[in-house]
């Protein structure tokens, strides 16, 4: 019946729904493609393969000590960049069985894989598969967002098969493993193996890696330093995977279940290089402005030497320093050629970010003598040469000697040896003020100067950094030392953008006369002030300095490897309770020197083996003045008048 019913109609309403049916089908494909299209609109372009390495890093620092060590990393870590080809297999199967089983086989997206996951989805009513490829996740994690909607996904797949045409397999991989996030601030396989491990990836094992493998899934809530269990019962599930891929046999398996795992120390050593870290940090940003954002720092420093001498440091100053009322101190080790070793700001980073020996600027006392000195040996002054040690009067300012005493005529090598004031100050008004200014700055002493009598006493703030630096050119036979912290910067995938360039050092100091410093500066360790300076099998030289009323107190010297300084006091500048150049410094100079040189073989230092002993003349001198000053019953004192009076002594000793 209902046929010739559908006989009765005409043809022309047979067209009319023909018709119909065909401007709908129109209409539904049309509105069909035009939403197919918006799912586009506005989607990003593939950014190129430079690009994808660098797009969306955060500003980080990677430090290194000079064996490669790593120190710590500020901001977040994102390792070095490994090659597929350096990666044992077990590592990248680990992924590959985790996280994208076809990975060889699809084209950037896993159709069989994403309508598995749509049926087993629609079934439970919720989500529960997902099927995004490493190539899909790389698209989401670098180019796109993790909205979950259609559009993004849609543009994702996409683009993911623009990089499968732009890009090998193991390239991609490779872009995968090594910016992929893994928890603990931890971008890439380098940097994960190394924040949880410390090791290397190329020495992960089966069951490392397939703990590695269960991050990227869930980073922050199965992180291995937070969630160790969790990540555990999700390795058996990596594992697994790694069985039914052909991987691994059930005992493999059951091989890396058992291993034990032990995680790394992830805590940062902030008090040890904190100030060593800050001045770095401020030389990059003079050094490379335009520098990318993840950079590898090789420094200079020994991380090992770092943190003992730190440790010294703050050991001996909590022994002693409550007795001898001190609160801080610092210290620099550097080799010959610059090259820092060790740099101790302070004792405590966390309480206090102000570096000591680079920023704080205080009165040497006597251990600025050697530039006076040195100056007048320039200027003709022989080590034999007699002086008078007598009471001393400059205008207003009369130096006094550290013990109060005065021993009448004495040779200058004997007065630099014992750090006789009067002597000094005489020594420093025949030269000059200026040309004693200017040997400072020769050697490598840039703090302001003024050409006043007590700069010979050591009157005139300067740092710690800046006067180990200027004792450098004794110990150089002349030749200026330039520090340096920076080996090296990378970017994380190798690229050198800076080297330490070598250069001839500058000479600015005759030889010889450097050679009679250095027989100066060893008598004052062998028979002088700085004898507990001395390190046992090593010939040390140096000297001591102690600023007016116990506020600074310092030893600066140096052997054949190594050049250090020391400094002790109290930020607020309060007086200590008499610790001189010769005590607390000199016993820490030693320590950390000591530290320092452990692995070193003595050697011969130029000079230090000659101790200037009175001549035959010199000694007729001294007996000449001693028995004219006997004839009259006391030492006449030594009057100088100057055009300037200056204020009172800043040196002690």
């Amino acid at each position: 019946m209902m046929g010739a019913l559908l006989k009765r109609i005409p043809g022309r309403v047979w067209r009319y729904v023909a018709y119909a049916f065909v401007a709908l089908s129109a209409t539904a494909i049309a509105a069909g493609f035009v939403f197919w299209q918006s799912l586009y609109f506005g989607m990003p372009a593939l950014p190129d393969n430079e690009t994808l390495w660098s797009k969306g890093r955060e500003q980080a620092y990677e430090f290194r000590d000079r064996n490669e060590d790593l120190i710590t990393v500020r901001g977040p870590h994102y390792g070095r960049v490994v090659e597929i080809s350096e990666l044992a297999p077990h590592v990248t199967q680990a992924f590959i069985a985790a996280e994208d089983k076809r990975f060889y086989e699809h084209d950037g997206a896993d159709t069989s894989a994403m309508v598995r996951a749509a049926w087993a989805n629609w079934r439970s009513g919720r989500t529960v598969s997902g099927a995004s490829t490493i190539t899909q996740q790389i698209i989401k994690n670098l180019v796109l967002d993790s909205r979950q909607t259609l559009k993004r996904k849609v543009q994702e797949i996409r683009l993911a098969r623009q990089l499968e045409r732009r890009m090998t397999k193991d390239e991609i991989l490779s872009l995968y493993l090594n910016r992929i996030y893994f928890g603990s601030r931890a971008y890439g396989i380098d940097a994960a193996a190394d924040v949880y491990f410390d090791k290397a990836p190329t020495e992960l094992t089966v069951g490392e890696s397939a703990l590695l493998a269960t991050l990227p899934k869930a980073p922050s809530r199965l992180a291995l330093d937070d969630n160790l269990d969790g990540a555990k019962a999700r390795q058996i599930y990596v594992l697994e995977q790694m069985v039914d891929a052909g991987y691994l046999t059930p005992a493999q398996k059951e091989t890396a279940i058992a291993e034990d795992v032990t995680l790394a120390d992830t805590e940062a050593p902030v008090s040890e290089f904190g100030h060593i870290l800050d001045l770095v940090t401020d030389r990059l940003g003079d050094m490379l402005p335009d520098a990318p954002g993840d950079l590898v720092i090789t420094l200079t420093v020994d991380r090992e030497i770092q943190a003992e001498v730190h440790t010294a440091l703050v050991q001996h100053i909590s022994d002693q320093g409550e007795k001898l009322d001190v609160t801080e101190g610092a210290a620099l080790i550097m080799s010959l050629d610059g090259a820092i070793r060790a740099m101790v700001g302070g004792t405590d980073y966390t309480l206090s970010q102000f570096n000591r020996a680079t920023q704080a600027k205080r009165q040497p006392g006597s251990a600025f003598k050697p530039f006076v000195f040195a100056t007048a040996m320039q200027a003709g002054l022989d080590p034999f040469s007699v002086y008078q040690d007598v009471p001393t009067r400059f205008d207003d300012w009369e130096p006094r000697n550290y013990a109060d005493g005065y021993v009448g005529p004495v040779t200058v090598a004997e007065a630099f040896a014992k750090s006789l004031n009067t002597v000094a100050a005489q020594i420093g008004h025949d030269i000059g003020e200026e040309r004693i200014i200017s040997t400072a700055r020769a050697f490598g002493i840039l703090s302001e100067l003024q050409p006043l009598p007590s700069i010979a006493l050591g009157s005139q703030e300067v740092s710690l950094y800046e006067l180990t630096r200027a004792y450098g050119v004794f110990a150089k036979m002349g030749e200026r030392v330039d520090p340096y912290l920076i080996l090296s910067v990378t970017d994380s995938r190798g690229q050198l953008l800076y080297e330490r360039p070598t250069y001839d050092p500058v000479r600015v100091y005759p030889a010889n006369l450097a050679r009679d410093m250095n027989s100066l500066l060893a008598r004052v360790v062998q028979a002088g002030t700085g004898a507990k300076a001395a390190i046992r099998g090593w010939t040390a030289v140096g000297k001591t300095g102690t600023s007016q009323d116990w506020r600074d107190a310092w030893f600066i010297g140096f052997t054949s490897e190594l050049l250090g300084g020391v400094w002790v006091g109290n930020d607020d500048d309060s007086p200590m309770n008499k610790v001189s150049g010769g005590g607390l410094p000199a016993e820490i100079w030693s320590d950390v020197m000591a530290i320092a040189l452990k692995d070193a073989k003595p050697s011969r230092l130029a000079g230090a083996e000659r101790l200037f002993i009175p001549s035959a003349a010199a000694e007729e001198r001294i007996t000449f003045y001693r028995n004219l000053a006997g004839a009259f019953g006391e030492i006449a004192p030594h009057d100088v008048t100057v055009a300037e009076p200056t204020s009172a002594p800043a040196s002690q000793r």
